[in-house]
């Protein structure tokens, strides 16, 4: 009998057939909506939920699908899916730890040159027809520092490390013994001794405003900080203060708080690169990630050990 699939996600449509040629039954609901709907009228029927960090799953929508075994989660942060709900019932949840890292630390070093060569200004200076030759900081041989060093930010520092002489160093809750980089028992820390900072934690409330004035103060006016995670983990309020006040030099966002609500001081601010919380996509990163769903959905309806589970 054919597993049934209620998919929450909207990245990652080309890849799905993956899933429907093994078998899978999908019911796609991309929407609050569509959501609301299928929900409501397929409940007994579906067996497994793809979904992403902050769609989620609530407890109530776990409580209603009576049929529901297993939740996975396409990247790496699960923040809005009700884990307590989850393992009340015993159901099952993975992520997509390190299937779309490649996709991540490539935008991210993209960004950082961005930020710091002044690109996006430099560009539309000159298809105005001006001629404006800003002299902006070289990245190579800069002090970059990672909060989260898991699949993300490990390709971030090998391509700082490897690609432009960075020096490395990095906050964990716990130090790991199979990098050769520095380690800061905190946010603060860290800041204090870094050029750069780059965000790549999974949000959720132990992370929620890691970064906060007093790390941005630390990060210093020649400083810059680059989110790729999720912008809980930053105090939006606190960022927008010190880019205005000059405490640090500029940021470079890929993520915001109330999606796709971008705050107008943010897009003000001629120290900024926004962009749409794409890091993550891309074909290469879109087939690996449903590659990986669809592996851990074979694992567990074969009464096998899932290849990402999410500790509950």
């Amino acid at each position: 009998m054919s597993k049934t699939v209620l998919v929450l996600v909207e990245t990652v449509d080309d890849y799905l057939p993956l899933l429907e040629e093994a078998g899978y039954r999908l019911i796609r609901a991309p929407s609050p909506s569509l959501r609301a709907d299928a929900i409501a009228n397929h409940a007994h029927e579906i067996d497994a939920v793809l979904t992403r960090g902050p769609l989620g799953l609530t407890a109530a929508e776990i409580d209603t699908l009576h049929q529901l075994r297993i939740i996975c989660v396409i990247g790496a942060g699960y923040e809005q899916v009700d884990l307590a709900a989850a393992a009340a019932r015993g159901i099952t949840v993975t992520n997509g730890a390190g299937a779309n890292a490649t996709a991540v630390a490539d935008h991210t070093l993209a960004m950082l040159l961005a930020l710091l060569r002044d690109i996006p200004r430099a560009d539309a200076g000159t298809r105005r027809g001006e001629w404006n030759r800003v002299i902006s900081p070289s990245v190579s041989g800069k002090r970059l520092g990672i909060l989260g060093l898991g699949a993300v930010g490990q390709a971030i520092a090998k391509r700082a490390h490897l690609g432009f002489d960075m020096s490395i160093s990095y906050h964990s809750r716990t130090a790991r013994q199979d990098v050769p980089y520095a380690w800061f028992d905190s946010p603060l820390s860290l800041a204090r001794d870094v050029d750069i900072l780059v965000v790549a934690t999974p949000g959720g409330a132990t992370t929620r405003h890691l970064v906060d004035a007093q790390v941005l103060e630390a990060l210093g006016a020649e400083g810059y900080l680059v989110n790729i995670a999720r912008a809980s983990v930053v105090d939006t309020q606190a960022l927008v203060a010190a880019l205005e006040r000059g405490q640090i030099a500029g940021a470079a966002l890929d993520v915001f708080d109330d999606e796709p609500a971008v705050p107008d001081a943010l897009k003000a601010l001629g120290n900024t690169v926004l962009t749409p919380h794409v890091a993550g996509l891309s074909p290469e990163a879109a087939r690996d990630t449903v590659s990986l769903v669809l592996r851990n959905l074979q694992a567990f309806f074969a009464g096998e050990p899932v290849l990402t589970p999410v500790r509950q």
